[in-house]
């Protein structure tokens, strides 16, 4: 991270904080996720980011803003029905009071527990990826994979080689490639298929290499696992090949 990327980081909440710098600090985040997007094919994170940040402003502009937003569906011809009713008539101002703690409790506590859940399983977090998503690590992590499955029938014995262009577009094999869970997935999906077919008992293998933060490519899935035997969960996916490195700092 650049030294004026951290001092965006360090400043922007404070800026956001304050009502006469409020504008420009949102400028601000404006003008950076949406270069975000442009250099970096991260989805729809800036998108989220910079409407996530209207909630530094006073409830006066939302209500101008929900306002206005009502106008233009009028004037579209919608008729959105009104969900939010008055707090007060529904809810007693007491038992709002006694909810608001528990909720606003666990909602913390699960920002501060889901992010370190990666320390639950062994190895190498950027290599398995257990744990990895909502982790609090941006940007730390360049991954390139390359992914060949070979399709075996259960009952002859019979081999095929899959050409992954004839059921995935350039970017979804690219990040499948890499990612365990999007191989596994895959995997499923690619049984299935050939199943339908005529291949009995369709067993499907991978051979595949990734390359992490600039190493040179390494076997990442156990050719020898057939995963169309192997079901989606939390546990440990053991099915993968050790990370033989060392990642130094987070």
């Amino acid at each position: 991270m650049s030294w004026s990327g951290a001092l965006y980081d360090l400043c922007i909440p404070f800026l956001l904080w304050n009502r006469r710098t409020r504008p420009f600090a949102f400028a601000m985040v404006v003008v950076f996720h949406v270069l975000t997007r442009i250099l970096f094919p991260i989805g729809m994170f800036p998108y989220i980011m910079i409407l996530s940040t209207l909630i530094f402003f006073a409830p006066a502009f939302h209500q101008v803003l929900l306002d206005y937003l009502t106008r233009v569906g009028e004037w579209l011809g919608l008729r959105p029905k009104l969900l939010v009713a008055d707090a007060n008539a529904s809810l007693g101002y007491g038992l709002r009071q006694k909810i608001a703690l528990p909720v606003l409790s666990l909602f913390f506590a699960l920002q501060l527990l889901l992010p370190f859940r990666y320390t639950l399983y062994p190895g190498e977090l950027f290599w398995t990826e257990q744990g990895f998503r909502f982790s609090w690590r941006v940007m730390l992590m360049e991954k390139a994979g390359y992914a060949q499955f070979k399709i075996v029938d259960g009952k002859t014995g019979k081999r095929q080689y899959v050409d992954n262009a004839e059921f995935l577009n350039a970017f979804q094999e690219k990040q499948m490639a890499f990612q365990p869970d999007f191989i596994l997935e895959y995997a499923h999906y690619l049984a299935k298929v050939y199943e339908s077919r005529g291949v009995e008992a369709p067993e499907v293998y991978v051979e595949s290499y990734v390359a992490l933060n600039g190493r040179s490519s390494a076997p990442f899935v156990d050719p020898t696992v057939n995963l169309a035997q192997i079901k989606p969960s939390l546990k440990h996916k053991n099915w993968l090949l050790p990370f033989k490195d060392e990642i130094k700092g987070l």
